[in-house]
């Protein structure tokens, strides 16, 4: 085991704890590193230009999932390594020993990632990692969508927006981007499924894509009104919500407040779609899309919402490795 430098034994003997400590400290123990690791090793690289060996890929890893969790460029993130002791904790780094991985060797890293579809790879390790550890029913499914903007801007080499994105209204007001529709767990919240579109096309166009098969019953707001005549979506009972122009007029007869608190169920089974919805857009700060194209936003998706997913069920793991959340 290396000796710690100055610098770091330092850093360890300060008082106050972090938030930013305290969700790395948790991640640590949540993240099935060797799991993730094992996707990935078998196409790194071995060796580099005149024969330097490549950055490990535990520590590109790392390196990529602070990307994720703190939506930060290429060069944005080299720089908060070098900034930042608790990231350098995290990744492993010693700088007295080790320069921190430039921009384009986390560049590199993606497009072998994204190149080699390993971002759904590892979506899905997590989600079998989280199906062994008893968090993913299969029960149910919450299907939903939401729109991710995408730069509106013409000021690039081509002259013109992203060509794959598109328009798409939602209330009085217009949106210009892409689609991400899932398939969430009814009972753990965890997300099983994904699709990306432009903005433009339907939710219940995709609803089918979000089915896993094994569900009895599945859940969608008003916008997936004709889902259970749909083909592609046949299987499940489906409980779509009741249009918010007929549920105001509901009467106060008795008929009437049993259909309300019928809708008010469905509503409350659909909440949890939106917490992996609040996590990639809130606590990753997702909002916008950071590349041209829909492949390469596809991939990056299947990243954030498997770390969603490991967000979602942080305690649950914790509780199970042996201690609470921080």
């Amino acid at each position: 085991m290396c000796q710690r430098s100055f610098a770091s034994a330092e850093f360890a003997l300060k008082k106050k704890r972090t938030r930013r400590e305290k969700f790395l400290a948790d991640m640590e123990r949540v993240v099935p590193w060797a799991r993730l690791v094992a996707v990935i090793e078998p196409l790194y690289p071995t060796a580099g230009r005149v024969g330097r060996q490549p950055m490990g890929v535990p520590k590109m890893l790392r390196m990529y999932l602070l990307q994720q969790w703190y939506g930060l460029a290429d060069e944005a993130l080299e720089d908060a390594i070098y900034d930042s002791q608790a990231l350098r904790d995290f990744v492993g780094i010693d700088l007295s020993r080790e320069s921190v991985p430039d921009a384009t060797t986390l560049l590199k890293f993606r497009r072998l990632l994204v190149t080699n579809d390993l971002t759904k790879e590892l979506f899905e390790e997590i989600n079998a990692h989280l199906a062994q550890q008893g968090l993913l029913m299969r029960a149910g499914t919450i299907v939903d969508a939401t729109i991710i903007a995408a730069p509106s801007s013409t000021k690039n080499a081509s002259g013109e927006r992203d060509p794959e994105m598109h328009q798409a209204k939602k209330g009085n007001q217009w949106h210009h981007g892409m689609k991400a529709h899932i398939g969430v767990d009814a009972e753990s919240g965890i997300v099983h499924s994904l699709v990306s579109t432009a903005a433009n096309v339907n939710d219940v166009t995709q609803a089918g894509a979000l089915l896993h098969g094994d569900e009895d019953n599945a859940f969608g707001d008003a916008g997936y009104r004709g889902v259970d005549k749909r083909e592609e979506a046949e299987g499940p009972q489906w409980h779509i919500a009741m249009q918010p122009g007929k549920r105001n007029q509901l009467s106060d007869s008795a008929l009437g407040q049993m259909l309300e608190k019928v809708e008010k169920i469905k509503a409350s089974i659909r909440a949890k779609v939106e917490h992996p919805f609040h996590v990639i857009k809130n606590l990753f700060r997702h909002r916008k899309t950071r590349y041209r194209g829909l492949a390469k936003n596809h991939a990056q998706l299947f990243s954030l919402f498997g770390l969603a997913n490991l967000v979602i069920t942080k305690r649950r793991l914790l509780a199970v490795h042996g201690g609470g959340a921080s």
